[in-house]
């Protein structure tokens, strides 16, 4: 039988998910200075549709729409008004977890797919802290299931229990593409709220350059990218057997050729994510699986509600 901390680096285990609110204690998140829907929250729509709310009337403007008129304060002040509306914006957090076969491997401490798991737990109790509602979206490995955002412990509970049961069913032989995830997320999304996409960037496709620039022109997003040592530097000479799912293969890291290409083929896999993450002006934080998730983590933490912006 394995011992309880060995299961614990391959799995997601709630007790330890529901652990992290004691890391959580005393801290909260911070926005960035440069988020499109930050800014965008600063004026007013002229257009009344759904998820806008009346705002306030003011004196009639060339340019302004009849259909906008406020008839009564015009009445009655004797001076052209016309409505203000302004969109509604919902304080939340979306929380997109990659659990494709690539997410199920780890040489130091844990699987990127349990350090993702226990990133976003620290996120979540973080945002219920500052009053903001909690969703999240799981993709990959056969898995596309949804938790709507709640508020609440009860709603990062509900969180919690998600990423653990999709842990546990992800199949390590099925690949979704990056794509699909966010074409979902579009969905989920509401005005105002903030997204974390934690993946290691193996499942990012062409289509999904598509769809980024998208979210990102209304929504605040932070990329929280999953990496292990293996990835970055190829292990001392030798043959190795790696195992995924039914197949295993034996790799010889003695054959100067295998060595010399071996971290290639990570990068590359990540270096479409990176470039657009990178023309948007989007956040990318990397993760390793045996990273302190506090420090890791800083650029998205603060010590209460009032502590300055992190860039």
């Amino acid at each position: 039988m394995q011992p309880a901390s060995a299961n614990r680096s391959v799995r997601v285990a709630l007790d330890e998910l529901i652990a992290l609110a004691a890391l959580a204690h005393g801290g909260s998140l911070v926005r960035s200075r440069r988020s499109p829907a930050l800014r965008s929250g600063t004026s007013s729509s002229r257009w009344r549709g759904r998820g806008v709310d009346f705002r306030e009337s003011r004196i009639y403007q060339p340019g302004d729409e009849i259909r906008h008129m406020d008839w009564r304060v015009t009445a009655r002040s004797g001076k052209p008004h016309t409505k203000l509306f302004e969109e509604e914006r919902e304080q939340g957090l979306l929380l997109a977890i990659d659990l494709n076969p690539g997410m199920r491997f780890g040489t130091r401490v844990r699987f990127k797919s349990v350090q993702a798991a226990r990133a976003a737990a620290l996120l979540a109790w973080m945002a219920s802290a500052a009053g903001d509602r909690i969703g999240a979206l799981g993709f990959g490995g056969g898995v596309d299931g949804e938790v709507k955002p709640a508020g609440g412990r009860r709603g990062v509970l509900h969180v919690l229990r998600a990423l653990r049961d999709w842990d546990a069913v992800a199949d390590v032989e099925r690949q979704a593409p990056l794509s699909t995830a966010l074409a979902r997320v579009r969905r989920l999304l509401r005005p105002g709220m903030r997204l974390v996409l934690l993946t290691d960037g193996f499942s990012t496709d062409a289509d999904a350059a598509q769809l980024l620039p998208q979210l990102a022109g209304r929504h605040e997003i932070t990329i929280v990218l999953l990496r292990d040592a293996l990835e970055l530097a190829p292990p001392p000479p030798g043959r190795y057997a790696i195992h995924l799912g039914s197949a295993r293969r034996v790799l010889d890291f003695g054959d100067a050729r295998v060595r010399g290409s071996w971290t290639e083929r990570f990068s590359a896999s990540r270096a479409r994510l990176l470039e657009q993450a990178r023309r948007l002006g989007l956040r990318v934080l990397e993760l390793d699986g045996h990273a302190d998730l506090r420090r890791a983590l800083a650029p998205l933490l603060a010590r209460s509600r009032h502590s300055p912006v992190v860039a």
